[in-house]
């Protein structure tokens, strides 16, 4: 049987090509991975879209979710950050509790369990990069200080063309540039850029915890999953 650890069910907004793949490399033995795509009009991965993109994946969830549910997963995850952004702390602890009604698994989302990662990391003070526009970078500023994370930087990629076009070089560079000596932690935003890759270096050069959406996102999956994993080389929450 497969998923005889467990089953971890994604939703994917449905241009992103990086959810999969970074999934896969952070999956352990007996942990099977099911992924569904959500819906949404217009172009992927452009800043131009992205607020009425991320409210038309959240009304295809309840379909999305009942197809996840089909495998009977663990845990569920919305692999989307700006989503949370765009609904705010009080919506997005409306949509967790009634998707995990719907589905009869714990649900979480990438932003979520950045909050999960960070308090288990012990830190309060991050130094954040995204992809994204300067709006939609300022509201995740305002959803992350909303709930007790004080920023002390924050930093967006120039010259994005596309979110998925982007690479783990450009995560390194925007991660180097927001950190600042009081920051506790970085943390990359958005699930559409890779990340992974990227996070070992950044940790040994920066001698700090680098956070991405994707590896909190898998990290948590598994820890309410009851899945104990290290995977050397992802950086401190794998360690």
């Amino acid at each position: 049987m497969k998923g005889w650890r467990a089953r971890l069910g994604f939703l994917v907004p449905p241009g992103n090509p990086t959810v999969e793949p970074e999934m896969f490399a952070l999956s352990p033995p007996g942990v099977s991975l099911h992924f569904t795509r959500m819906k949404a009009e217009g172009p992927a991965g452009t800043h131009d879209g992205q607020a009425e993109r991320n409210l038309s994946q959240v009304a295809s969830l309840p379909d999305a979710v009942k197809l996840l549910a089909m495998v009977s997963p663990n845990v569920i995850a919305l692999a989307h950050t700006a989503t949370s952004y765009t609904l705010g702390q009080e919506r997005e602890a409306a949509l967790v509790a009634e998707m995990e009604a719907l589905s009869g698994a714990r649900f979480i989302t990438a932003f979520g369990s950045t909050l999960a990662a960070l308090e288990y990391l012990g830190c309060k003070r991050i130094a954040y990069g995204t992809p994204y526009a300067e709006a939609t970078t300022l509201q995740g500023k305002r959803h992350l200080e909303a709930h007790g994370i004080e920023v002390v930087s924050h930093g967006m990629l120039a010259n994005v063309r596309n979110i998925y076009e982007e690479n783990e070089e450009r995560a390194y560079a925007i991660a180097r540039a927001v950190d600042r000596p009081e920051a506790d932690a970085v943390f990359l935003s958005g699930t559409g850029m890779p990340t992974i890759d990227a996070i070992q270096v950044l940790e040994d050069d920066l001698r700090k915890p680098v956070v991405s959406a994707a590896s909190a996102m898998m990290w948590n999956a598994l820890r309410l999953a009851g899945v104990k994993h290290a995977q050397p080389g992802y950086g401190r929450l794998f360690a």
